[in-house]
């Protein structure tokens, strides 16, 4: 089943899919586009990898790490399908990144990787956006790479992980403004899923709605304030954000603007 939450009529629902439609937990069918799109689970710990394709790793002309290269991110990052990504005005350089999305389904410690899809619940997409401007470098993602706010659209389905009989084997896609530019495999994951979730929980406590954003394969492009991204993974679905520039929050940086009007 494909899973989503959205707001609607001045509450939070759980949604799923109708016929192209949304049908809301409470029986309600409802048009995609009259509902503010949330991400599908409300995010707990959130494991980022890097340089976790082989091809990225050459693109960038990095050796491909030799044990996974992780970093976490807090929940400011995260908004909804056909949500509005920030693009500050000092950026020379912001790329998407398209990534599988593993989220926990149990709590695991020190699970063995042949045991390891027991603990997942499903899938989503999440497009982690990077300003290379910002960045230290590929083994040292800092703050201000990974954790701005609006920086990683999710959804804007949660897949059950049991219509993805093989998540090691989804075709990865992005287009900006209709144009394909990215495609890859999660086959070519340096680190596979079960090899993460087995290397994470040997450490530390996995949790329910904990996520694993799996890192991207080759393919970045710079993006421009205006530009539709769309990013795609065989069987889950389609992602879509925009970006948008500094003049559309206030001097705060945390709102919209709103129009009154008289």
């Amino acid at each position: 089943m494909k899973r989503a939450r959205v707001a609607y009529a001045g509450a939070i629902h759980p949604a799923s899919e109708y016929h192209g439609q949304l049908q809301l937990a409470d029986g309600r069918i409802v048009n995609e586009q009259d509902v503010v799109w949330l991400p599908p689970v409300e995010p707990r710990t959130v494991f980022a990898l890097g340089l976790n394709y082989a091809d990225h790793a050459k693109e960038l002309a990095f050796k491909s790490p030799d044990e996974p290269l992780a970093f976490l991110k807090g929940p400011n990052t995260f908004i909804g399908h056909r949500g509005q990504t920030r693009r500050p005005a000092d950026a020379a350089y912001m790329h998407y990144e398209c990534e599988l999305a593993v989220v926990i389904g149990k709590k695991a410690k020190n699970i063995k990787k042949e045991e390891a899809f027991k603990y997942v619940s499903g899938y989503t997409i999440a497009n982690d956006y990077a300003i290379r401007d910002y960045l230290e470098n590929y083994y040292r993602p800092n703050l201000k790479v990974k954790n701005r706010d609006t920086c990683t659209p999710i959804g804007p389905w949660l897949v059950d992980a049991e219509d993805i009989p093989d998540p090691s084997n989804l075709a990865i896609k992005t287009y900006v403004n209709g144009k394909l530019t990215q495609q890859g495999n999660t086959k070519d994951m340096i680190f596979g899923i079960a090899d993460l979730i087995e290397y994470f929980s040997s450490f530390m406590t996995l949790s329910p709605n904990d996520i694993i954003l799996t890192g991207t394969p080759e393919g970045l492009a710079d993006t421009a304030v205006g530009d539709e991204i769309i990013t795609e993974i065989e069987g889950i679905g389609k992602l879509v954000s925009t970006i948008v520039g500094d003049d559309v929050f206030t001097e705060n940086g945390d709102r919209p603007h709103l129009k009154i009007h008289k």
